[in-house]
């Protein structure tokens, strides 16, 4: 019986697959466009990291960079819910700092947690993933070797300086080093991981509480 109900699972996460080639850079949301110039712009939008590029889909297609967009917002029906990216200035492969998206996760007085998405192989086993991981975010997607899969980089918005976050432990405990027992412990208590998108909003968002409420 259980056997059947482990292959009935199997099947169900392969069709879910077979079904979400599709990435949300890769479709069209209903949004808006801010440009710096003040002047708002509403309909269909479809945006690229990569390139730091925003295409509005009207009457026509306009193209913008991440230099003439103060922020833009989409209704991501894909996996639901409304997404902010900003453009802010920061120095991607060299010293010189330009404006790039990022998305806002969660923010804070203290900190800013922002991330941007990339697509990538997936190289992660069923094993190492477990059951659990598969359904805490559908924005992973159940791991599928060979098969491509949306990734995450974090980053940190403190003191007015954006830092990247490498996704290990020790350095999350050291931006929120004033916290860090009781983070570890709130971490602990609701089993959140640090380098997963929904427990990483969460324990941020937490830590903003603590300092907003010392």
């Amino acid at each position: 019986m259980k056997k059947s109900i482990y292959f009935i699972l199997i099947s169900l996460f392969l069709t879910w697959t077979a079904h979400s080639q599709d990435f949300p850079s890769q479709i069209w949301h209903n949004g808006k466009v801010f440009l710096t110039s003040g002047e708002v712009h509403e309909g269909k939008v479809k945006y690229d990291l990569e390139t730091n590029i925003v295409q509005l889909q009207n009457k026509t297609i306009e193209t913008f960079s991440a230099a003439s967009i103060s922020h833009f917002e989409i209704f991501d029906e894909y996996y639901g819910g409304i997404r902010i990216f900003y453009s802010l200035p920061y120095a991607m492969n060299s010293d010189y700092k330009v404006p790039i998206f990022f998305e806002l996760l969660t923010e804070g007085e203290d900190i800013t947690l922002l991330c941007r998405e990339y697509i990538t192989v997936d190289n992660r086993g069923w094993n190492n993933m477990g059951m659990r991981g598969m359904y805490m975010n559908p924005m992973w997607g159940p791991p599928m070797m060979g098969q491509n899969r949306l990734a995450f980089e974090f980053y940190f918005l403190t003191d007015r300086e954006i830092q990247k976050y490498s996704q290990k432990k020790r350095e999350l405990f050291n931006f929120m080093d004033d916290k860090s027992a009781e983070v570890r412990l709130y971490m602990r208590k609701n089993r959140l991981s640090h380098d997963r998108r929904g427990d990483l909003l969460r324990i941020t968002a937490y830590y903003n509480q603590l300092k907003q409420n010392s």
